[in-house]
């Protein structure tokens, strides 16, 4: 009778822990891709591993914002770039260095133009270091640019600024931030230069700044776009990088009335709710927006 009992619960159990594994694999499954229009012949690429991507078809050429994280998932978008245009893919623009967003490159034919802003190229030469990610040193870009114009020629290619230029306003979310503007459509491509349900991440270690991250958000918003698209969110309209900047110049506000206070960095912390706890990638907690800001306004340059 004993036995009897304790079989479906020992069954019960089982099938539990089954549809547990089963739950965390799932999770663990990237979503599905997914091409999403956003104006004429700009498109915006969503799911698959990494961050949003870019598509921009022209007559003769094809050119994609941003490589996705995994070369399978490159791959994969490829496929779907294929489904709108027999037009082949030339040249890819990287809006910064992080890995979810370049290291999909492997997943690109070889010899493409690959453009990215020099302290961008730079961020991409120091990690492609790694004896893991060897396989990606044959896509560093192969054009960097040093400031923003309104022309985009200086890369060294024949680029009709008519159709995109190229606008890179300082160090922000990292020290080398590209913005993709058309004009025409008036679109914008601005990769992790906007948040949305969360803080900005600023990568300090990258160069990036909140300080700078605000300026250049004020500039983003100044070039007028309808439609804003970014690494990590749904298209984005002018109001919501506003309300974005307002929160960040409140933090920033508060942060700097502390410090005149005498407050120190544990009190500031304390006083945003802010607890040492691990987290990020690998168990370490990137610092939060509040920690940036104070570190930015107090450490000497």
């Amino acid at each position: 009778m004993g036995s009897t009992v304790r079989r479906p619960l020992s069954t019960a159990f089982l099938l539990l822990t089954m549809c547990q594994l089963c739950l965390a694999e799932q999770a663990q499954q990237p979503p599905a891709m997914s091409v999403q229009k956003i104006r004429d012949n700009i498109y915006m690429v969503k799911g698959g591993s990494g961050a949003n991507a870019g598509v921009f078809i022209s007559d003769k050429e094809v050119v994609v914002i941003d490589a996705k994280m995994t070369a399978e998932s490159a791959r994969q978008m490829i496929e779907e770039i294929k489904k709108l245009t027999t037009a082949p893919i030339t040249r890819v623009i990287l809006t910064h260095s992080d890995r979810d967003h370049v290291n999909g490159l492997a997943g690109f034919p070889r010899g493409l133009t690959i453009i990215a802003q020099t302290q961008c190229q730079k961020e991409m030469e120091e990690a492609f270091k790694d004896p893991a990610l060897a396989h990606l040193r044959e896509y560093l870009p192969t054009h960097d640019y040093e400031v923003s114009s309104m022309r985009t020629a200086w890369v060294g290619l024949e680029i009709d600024p008519e159709q995109y230029r190229l606008f890179h306003f300082g160090p922000a979310h990292t020290s080398g931030d590209t913005v993709v503007w058309f004009p025409m459509a008036e679109v914008a491509f601005i990769g992790d230069l906007a948040f949305v349900g969360r803080d900005p991440l600023v990568h300090r270690q990258k160069g990036g700044t909140s300080l700078g991250y605000a300026a250049t958000l004020k500039k983003i918003i100044e070039l007028g776009a309808e439609t804003y698209v970014s690494g990590h969110s749904d298209p984005l309209t002018t109001a919501d990088l506003e309300g974005l900047l307002s929160a960040i110049k409140e933090k920033q506000a508060k942060v700097k009335a502390l410090i005149a206070e005498g407050k120190s960095f544990e009190d500031i912390k304390t006083a945003f709710g802010i607890a040492d706890q691990a987290g990020g990638t690998g168990g370490r907690r990137f610092p939060s927006l509040v920690e940036v800001i104070y570190l930015d306004l107090t450490e000497k340059k």
